[in-house]
């Protein structure tokens, strides 16, 4: 389950530039898209994460050049960064010899050290593209309550059966704190981050105050940061910056602060089927980060995502600043069949005078509030947000 928009940037990707980063949380289906890619062209596979195709990088210009005529797929790059350097050299003496475009895809998890090194030696010749796990705009609306319950990683969408879906999530966020945290190379003790991220399931869609954070993890302030940055250069967690326009309101500062996958959401939380998610004071923020993620994924390149709150109550869940648009778009999200717009939300859309106002419901009509406010499906609002 691939996104078609995703395929076809991927391949203009490599039609005009030489390297083509792809980044995602392990398992979201990076391997399965770049193997489809390979079977439409000559291609090598590398996995960074064998013995074998290591060495057989050990002096990887000698190797690589053999390749020059093939695209080069790099599987992991985060097991070794230092082989950035290597491939600006061959891109370089390439475009001298006219080849220019679609000569490496590297894939990888989104590291810290994977960001640094690639745009430290690659700088102008390499574009990044992010595959998150599946959101509302993929799956259609038959499949979306299941995509609420279980998230986006294709293999728990697709499990026969909720409590298989939940296993292969609780041993998904097994293996990140056992396995690859310890691999990408901060020394994070495994279970003070799974503390770390449960607490933030638990206030899924909340201001950050680190210092809570750090007091209940019996850690300084800085320490924490440094977790949430990992989680966040993982793709695992979203920082969602606050709105700052020239009004002259009190404006929240601090960001908010979202699990990426609803469906690590409710395994963090313990929460096995729809019953339990329906019961669980998480489900509203659950079901506002399902609905945020799915946005921004469906917005165009270069869009900004904001909230935006006051210190007297004005906030909008959403602020998308679309490319080639001089205001936003508002967006309330509600997860119910009658949505009621709150005050805070007219008051907000005084400040912020978007180009158009929604508010997102449960529901599958869409139909006029007030003020210029529609009602809107999840999906519909997605498709609206692709097209602008």
């Amino acid at each position: 389950m691939i996104p078609r928009r995703l395929q076809l940037a991927l391949s203009s990707a490599l039609a005009e530039v030489p390297a083509v980063a792809l980044l995602g949380p392990r398992q979201v289906g990076k391997t399965t898209l770049a193997l489809e890619v390979a079977g439409t062209r000559p291609a090598i596979y590398l996995d960074l994460e064998s013995e074998t195709d290591r060495a057989k990088l050990a002096v990887p210009e000698l190797y690589l050049e053999q390749h020059a005529d093939k695209l080069v797929i790099l599987d992991e790059i985060q097991r070794t960064p230092q082989l950035f350097q290597s491939l600006r050299g061959l891109i370089d003496s390439g475009r001298r010899r006219g080849q220019r475009k679609g000569r490496f895809l590297v894939l990888g998890s989104a590291s810290i050290d994977l960001l640094r090194q690639s745009s430290e030696s690659l700088a102008g010749r390499i574009r990044y593209l992010e595959l998150a796990p599946l959101d509302a705009a993929e799956v259609g609306r038959d499949r979306l309550d299941g995509l609420w319950l279980r998230g986006g990683f294709p293999e728990s969408l697709l499990a026969e059966s909720d409590a298989a879906s939940l296993r292969w999530r609780v041993d998904f966020i097994r293996t990140y704190l056992e396995r690859d945290v310890p691999q990408l190379g901060p020394r994070v003790p495994a279970e003070t981050l799974r503390r770390l991220w449960t607490m933030l399931a638990h206030q899924q869609g909340g201001l950050l105050n680190a210092a809570a954070l750090a007091r209940a993890l019996a850690v300084d302030g800085k320490t924490v940061a440094g977790y949430l940055d990992l989680l966040v250069d993982l793709l695992l967690v979203r920082r969602l910056a606050p709105w700052h326009g020239n009004i002259r309101k009190r404006l929240v500062k601090s960001p908010k602060v979202y699990v990426r996958d609803s469906g690590l959401v409710h395994a963090l939380l313990g929460i096995g089927d729809r019953e339990a998610l329906l019961a669980h004071p998480v489900a509203g923020s659950s079901w506002e980060g399902l609905a945020i993620e799915s946005l921004i994924g469906a917005a165009p390149g270069g869009t900004g995502a904001n909230f935006f709150r006051t210190s007297a109550g004005a906030e909008a869940d959403l602020l998308l600043a679309l490319p080639g648009h001089r205001q936003p778009w508002a967006i309330e999200i509600k997860r119910g069949l009658a949505p009621k717009i709150e005050r805070g939300f007219h008051h907000a859309c005084e400040s912020v005078r978007p180009e158009r106002r929604f508010v997102v419901y449960g529901g599958v009509e869409r139909f006029p509030l007030a003020d210029g406010i529609e009602a809107i499906s999840l999906g519909d609002l997605c498709s609206e947000v692709s097209a602008a």
